[in-house]
């Protein structure tokens, strides 16, 4: 529709200017239906909710309730189940925010808009729109279906949430090059997008799902989420741990019967010990509060997170695809350079804070010997202008045009005050901006120097209306070719460029024609624009670098402008750009290799955005997406992280994400991704932690079985060391802080497991050390004469000393040499410590206790040996740490 004339798609549609009749709309919106998206077909919420229980984790520890309550502990079996109710509740609950994604597409259309039908202006509800409608626009109104224009004046349409342009676009009838990307359809207006000046009528050629926004709502629709990397590592450890653990228990139950003569009930006894001792029932409640933690951290990072395993996938993350407008940049329009017959000036500062200096090229600091074109372009930009700007709250707004408000800020820069130079020059006429002459034009008096007319607009439209130009000393013949090549390296350097002419009238004029400017025009100079680069992203960025992780950018805007920005951003100092119609072309096979080796895509649409995802993540990388329009809404969900924007970002954004920036900034992205690593690590120690205090009683409960002697502790007094250090010791780590050096390692592999070759070999020898403490303290007690009860006592206090040891060691995973920075300890750790120091004084001494649980008190000299078998294997795991490191690197990831 976009490439034809207004008046085929007229006629195709078989309406006119003067609109439909109402019988004839009547019976088109029975053909056709609604103009609304449909909604979500959501799965009944008991079916939601139960299958959160379909996990083999769940299993796993739904399992361990009912060993406890084998074994009569139906304390310790609620807990079980509770822990299990809670998670499926809190991911029952996400999973109902994430299904208001599409749904929130819909709150962007307006729910009633102004039509013409039988030559009348009427108002009916938007979803009543019908192909063939005539829609008349205003300012601030949202377009409520696609319309091809048959009439605009002064159109201006933002459309950032469909093509993520950063300013408003220029929209007028003329049709547009039938290849013409979405963003450059000039014909059209789009469904959802805002009108931001003029007015215009045009006939609706698309309704409902088959607008773009309802291109967009079913793909976004037909994307299916991802399970996070650290579910799919629980998963599949869950499920083979489950599978190992039974195996052990039917092997040993069927030794202890078959072959040791014990009866079936003292067998099952004792492979219910068993599978208390090794099943890790604190892990997974330990795990959630890791996470929760990290959510918390990040948000006092500007990083709020929406689904809680987003928080460990965001460590994981290799390639952030980033949003150029708001995100990397300011989004507010600055001006950067001046050009004049005079020289070039450069202008500091950013944004539209009136701070900052002009500077020549080649005279240095002209504030003070500024030549007199320069001042004349200045005052034009200042008086043919219509913004203003506020300082409220500490803040610069401006209201109006976005790149006039940086034409205030310059003239502040420049030492004028805005209003006394508005006051002292009158506006007495003006000719509106308008697309079909792409000009601005406005006619001031002064008291002493007479009336001039002002123009603004288009720099190659001002040049043609232009025969002279201004210099210091008067006004000489126009030097096209050399203005036409300072626009173009303007534009080289992502810059958009406006003109600017001027013209004395007589005192007494007071009226403005379009004839006034057919001779006698003087073209003053060009301003160049930008939207600068965020300085914290840039750092940020090269934060990434050192991370291993990449960083690309995915745009609306031109190509050149992107290229422009991404080197200034340090992104890469020889950006390769790929443009929307060239990914067009490329198959999807040949994708992944093209877009891994790209650092720059422009003029991209919702397809494209969700193909560069999809093939990125084809070639095994963890991919983080910003956005902030109903366009990204799609890649953010596709994505393994979808990351919406706070401030600007529409809800449909923000619904699809799972972590949205409070401050729409780049550098709290990176600041998230620190913290994610931190949580990765911090779930790996507890783990590091967990499984080995769990796999010495499990050694030592088999050992018992093999080797027929007396069980060195009792399957109750395992449940009190795993409850009572899980939610203490364990849990401590979850505080954890980062190590040094946590983002010059590299992203670790999307495919390595929770359990890498060293966490293995550390599960396996720490455990054999707890079995030959636990064991010789066991047998030293029972070889002095105590008995058993005082025995099982000694045991469990060993063990529970030797966690706490074990803590301080592994507090640094990544530390490649011999410390005692451990034993320092955090806040958390300390307390937990003393809680359960508190907890097993009890456990020793109090008399309630050893009715509980069979206990008897110790002496001194009993508890200073189990302090030194403690500190004693902290040394020993020391200094292997630093023996199995030799030659590794601080970014090894392998740990």
């Amino acid at each position: 529709m976009h490439a034809r004339l207004a008046e085929d798609v007229l006629a195709d549609l078989k309406t006119s200017p003067s609109g439909l009749s109402v019988d004839e709309a009547a019976r088109r919106l029975e053909k056709y239906g609604l103009n609304q998206l449909p909604a979500v077909a959501g799965r009944h919420p008991l079916l939601r909710f139960f299958a959160h229980f379909h996990n083999a984790l769940i299993y796993f520890l739904l399992a361990a309730a009912v060993a406890a309550s084998l074994l009569g502990h139906f304390v310790d079996a609620s807990v079980i189940v509770a822990v299990v109710l809670v998670n499926a509740v809190v991911g029952f609950v996400q999973e109902g925010k994430a299904e208001k994604a599409l749904n929130a597409i819909g709150n962007l259309i307006a729910p009633h808009a102004h039509l013409i039908r039988e030559g009348k202006h009427v108002e009916v509800p938007v979803d009543e729109i019908v192909l063939g409608d005539i829609v008349s626009l205003e300012a601030g109104d949202r377009v409520p279906a696609d319309l091809r224009l048959i009439r605009a004046s002064s159109l201006q349409i933002e459309k950032a949430i469909l093509t993520g342009e950063s300013v408003a676009a220029e929209k007028r009838v003329t049709p547009a090059p039938k290849e013409a990307a979405l963003g450059d359809c000039h014909s059209m207006a789009y469904s959802g997008t805002l009108v931001a000046t003029g007015q215009a009528t045009g006939v609706v050629v698309a309704t409902g799902s088959d607008t773009e926004i309802g291109r967009i709502s079913t793909l976004l629709r037909d994307v299916q989420p991802l399970t996070t990397p650290l579910l799919l590592q629980i998963n599949r450890f869950g499920t083979q741990f489950t599978w190992v653990t039974l195996a052990v228990t039917v092997v040993l139950f069927a030794f202890a019967v078959l072959v040791r003569g014990h009866v079936w009930s003292e067998a099952l006894i004792a492979v219910v010990a068993l599978a208390v001792a090794a099943i890790p029932e604190g892990l997974p409640a330990v795990i959630t509060i890791t996470l929760a933690i990290g959510v918390q951290r990040m948000a006092r990072r500007n990083a709020a997170i929406r689904q809680l395993p987003a928080v460990e996938t965001l460590g994981a993350t290799s390639v952030i695809c980033s949003d150029k407008t708001g995100t990397l940049t300011r989004n507010e329009m600055t001006v950067r350079r001046l050009e004049t017959s005079s020289g070039r000036i450069m202008v500091s500062g950013a944004g539209y804070v009136p701070e900052g200096r002009l500077t020549a090229e080649t005279v240095g600091n002209v504030e003070d010997t500024r030549p007199a074109d320069i001042d004349s372009l200045i005052l034009a930009g200042l008086l043919c202008n219509d913004a203003q700007l506020n300082h409220t709250a500490g803040e610069w707004h401006v209201i109006g045009d976005p790149m006039e408000g940086a034409l205030v800020a310059l003239a502040m820069k420049a030492g004028l005050e805005p209003e006394s130079t508005r006051h002292e020059w009158p506006r007495l006429d003006e000719i509106p901006f308008d697309a079909k002459h792409r000009f601005m034009v406005t006619l001031n008096g002064h008291a002493l120097e007479g009336a001039r007319i002002f123009v603004k607009g288009a720099p190659d439209e001002l040049l043609q209306r232009c025969s002279l130009q201004e210099t210091d000393e008067g006004s000489v013949p126009l030097e096209m070719d050399a203005w036409t090549a300072r626009i173009a390296e303007a534009a080289a350097q992502g810059e958009r460029v406006l003109g600017l002419a001027t013209k004395r009238v007589s005192s007494g004029t007071n009226k403005l024609t379009f004839t006034d400017l057919d001779d006698e025009l003087v073209f003053v100079g060009l301003i160049g624009f930008i939207d600068p680069p965020r300085e914290e992203a840039m750092a940020a960025i090269k934060e990434c670098h050192s991370a291993g992780i990449r960083v690309k950018m995915i745009t609306g805007d031109h190509a050149t402008t992107a290229a422009a920005i991404a080197r200034q951003l340090g992104l890469d100092d020889d950006p390769h750009v790929l443009t929307g119609r060239e990914l067009d072309d490329i198959a999807d096979s040949d994708l992944p290799g093209i877009v891994s080796e790209t650092s720059v895509f422009a003029r991209t649409n919702p397809e494209h955005k969700l193909r560069i995802v999809r093939a990125l993540q084809s070639t095994g990388a963890i991919v983080a997406m910003t956005g902030d329009g109903v366009n990204d809404a799609p890649s953010l969900k596709q994505a393994n992280v979808g990351v919406g924007m706070g401030h600007k970002g529409t809800d449909a954004a923000k619904e699809a994400s799972q972590m949205v920036l409070l401050d729409d900034n780049f550098a709290s992205i990176v600041a998230a991704v620190n913290e994610g690593r931190v949580v990765y690590d911090n779930i790996r120690k507890v783990t590091a932690w967990t499984l080995p205090t769990n796999g010495g009683q499990v050694l030592a409960v088999i050992a018992a079985i093999l080797f027929n002697f007396a069980m060195p502790m009792s399957a109750v007094q395992i449940l009190w060391i795993n409850l009572i250090t899980a939610v203490t010791l364990g849990l401590s780590l979850a505080f954890e802080k980062a190590e040094p050096n946590v983002m010059q390692r590299r992203p670790r592999p999307p495919r390595q497991g929770l359990l890498t070759p060293f966490l293995v070999w550390r599960i396996v020898f720490v455990s054999f050390l707890f079995l030959i403490a636990a064991l010789g303290m066991f047998f030293y007690s029972l070889g002095r004469g105590d008995e058993l009860p005082l025995s099982r006592t000694l045991v469990v206090n060993t063990i529970v000393v030797l966690q706490v040891f074990y803590l301080f060691n592994v507090r640094y995973l990544h530390m490649t040499s011999f410390n005692w920075r451990g034993v320092l300890g955090t806040p958390a750790v300390l307390i937990a410590v003393t809680l359960v120091f508190i907890a097993q004084l009890a456990f020793t001494y109090l008399p309630i206790m050893h009715h509980l649980f069979d206990t008897r008190p110790l002496g001194i000299t009993d508890g200073m040996l189990i302090i030194t078998i403690g500190v004693a294997m902290m040394i020993v795991l020391e200094v292997e740490k630093v023996v199995l490191r030799l030659g590794n690197t601080p970014t090894n990831n392998n740990v």
